[in-house]
């Protein structure tokens, strides 16, 4: 037994005599006070009546409600309760990863994402995006030089549509199948060839590229969209024969006459200095610069007020239809035959020419025409009429060479009668910007669908949206895409206003179109 250390000999025992401890650690002495009691004022309660207490009512379990109902409520709005946790409903959907569009030096795009948002490894994912880019790379070889980041953006959006369409196990099969498919495609040519693209796009351009060859265009469902007398005047056609002789005056050698390009007067040559006219090929456009409006040309940037940036020919082009009338007679397209069996005529036709400038002005080099279903039927080069001479090929928009023009056997009055196998009067013409076109050939025609108008620029006329703007846009095709240097195709531009047409006759003009 421990010996006491006395630490509790000032406290008295509790139990004092009643103490029955042999060693209590407690004191026994009769001189220290009893132990203290605990002692806690308490405030009475005012006095009430039972009328003066309201009842007191605790509900044993929460109510239950409608949670699409809302929070239940009391009559005065007040809520009954704590509120309650709404429940997360719904389908549960794939986490999807959408890749930052950047790329590593080399050209490889990097999927950046956060690696907890992927069901595929992220490591398998990036290394199944650099081989899509290394065959992308092998197929766009040759149109990489003008689109170098080409390859990088549909291997990206590729990767990211296999990503969408498939799981964790069939992932990197997926992969592999689209490049199996990316090897059996033949090699684009040019930015608008039908390889461009993911497996996504092409699918998207060949189910379009279906409905409108499905479609043939029909003089019925053209009715609509057919230009009329007033508007085809409005906008520059020629709806009448002018006065006079015509064609008395083929050629303007000798006369004082103002330059196209550089708007200064100079006499018409027959054998005119290559350098003597100081221009600019582009179009003159209008941009904005650190907020304040700046007009330059396309095809060198520079401002308006700069001097030219191509030197080359003095040339004039002529829109007067007595002018016109003076270089080649304008004639109406024939009329229908009789027996309609023996007419070769069709009921629409897609025509689109290129022109070149002479010492008659501007004049026809090329005509191309195709039937309603897009099949070219002619494709003739013209001879310029006796007396008229080339100043310049135009190449740049005309596509036209002097070699290639130096074959060219027809004059333009017997393209008018091989034109004649294929257009009366009641035969539809489409084409963009067409009164150019027929004016150019002398014709004089009623039944018009021109793509410029049923296509209007958002600033009205007299301006004009490109028919190059409106491939792109509607059709996804990308048409005269030699960049200054190619020149145009005069087929590849009436079949592209034949399928503006068609894409017309099917989204604006569906609830009446039968095919």
């Amino acid at each position: 037994m421990f010996s006491s250390s006395g630490l509790f000999q000032s406290l008295s025992c509790p139990e004092r005599n009643n103490c029955n401890r042999p060693s209590c650690i407690f004191s026994h002495s009769l001189d220290l006070p009893s132990h203290h009691s605990l002692n806690i004022p308490v405030q009475p309660l005012p006095q009430t009546t039972s009328s003066d207490v309201a009842p007191r009512t605790v509900p044993s379990k929460r109510p239950f409600h409608n949670i699409a109902q809302g929070p239940s409520s009391g009559s005065n709005g007040a809520l009954n309760g704590p509120p309650i946790q709404r429940l997360r409903v719904g389908i549960a959907q794939k986490p999807v990863a959408v890749p930052a569009q950047s790329h590593t030096t080399t050209g490889v795009p990097i999927i950046r994402i956060n690696p907890a948002q992927s069901q595929v490894a992220l490591p398998v994912r990036q290394a199944m995006l650099k081989t899509l880019y290394d065959h992308f790379v092998v197929l766009y070889d040759a149109i990489l030089p003008l689109n170098p980041t080409l390859a990088s953006e549909h291997a990206l959006r590729q990767e990211e549509q296999v990503y969408s369409k498939s799981t964790k196990l069939t992932y990197r099969n997926a992969v592999i199948n689209s490049i199996a498919a990316l090897k059996r495609r033949p090699i684009p040519t040019s930015i608008s060839h039908p390889s461009i693209g993911t497996e996504d796009d092409l699918a998207v351009r060949a189910e379009s590229r279906k409905k409108l060859d499905d479609l043939r265009v029909t003089r019925l469902l053209l009715q609509p969209i057919i230009m009329s007398l007033e508007a085809m005047q409005t906008w520059g056609f020629i709806t009448e024969v002018p006065e006079g002789l015509g064609g008395d005056q083929p050629t303007a050698e000798g006369k004082i006459i103002q330059c196209e390009r550089c708007i200064q007067p100079y006499m018409v040559k027959n054998n005119p200095t290559a350098e003597e006219c100081q221009y600019h090929w582009g179009r003159l456009l209008t941009h904005k610069v650190n907020g304040e409006r700046m007009r330059s040309y396309s095809c060198c940037q520079k401002p308006a007020e700069e001097g030219g940036c191509t030197r080359g020919h003095h040339v004039f082009y002529e829109s007067k239809a007595e002018d016109l009338h003076s270089r080649h007679a304008f004639s109406f397209t024939r009329p229908p035959i009789a027996n309609t069996e023996t007419d070769t005529a069709l009921d629409v036709v897609a025509l689109d020419c290129e022109m070149i400038y002479t010492t008659g002005g501007m004049r026809v080099a090329r005509v191309s025409v195709v039937d309603g279903s897009g099949k070219q039927v002619f494709d003739e080069l013209v001879r310029m009429d006796d007396g008229v001479e080339i100043i310049d090929y135009n190449t740049r928009f005309s596509g036209i060479t002097q070699e290639e023009h130096a074959q060219a056997t027809l004059s333009l009055s017997s393209i008018r009668k091989s034109l004649d196998a294929f257009i009366n009067h009641d035969t539809i013409v489409i084409g963009h910007a067409l009164h150019n076109d027929l004016n150019t050939l002398r014709i004089i025609h009623h039944q018009c669908v021109d793509t410029a108008i049923i296509f209007p620029h958002r600033a009205g006329p007299p301006y004009r949206r490109s028919l190059r703007d409106l491939a792109k846009e509607h059709l996804g095709l990308t048409i005269q895409a030699g960049g200054g240097t190619s020149g145009h195709s005069s087929v590849e531009d009436s079949v592209a206003t034949l399928d503006l047409v068609r894409w017309y006759v099917l989204n604006k003009l569906k609830p009446t179109a039968k095919t």
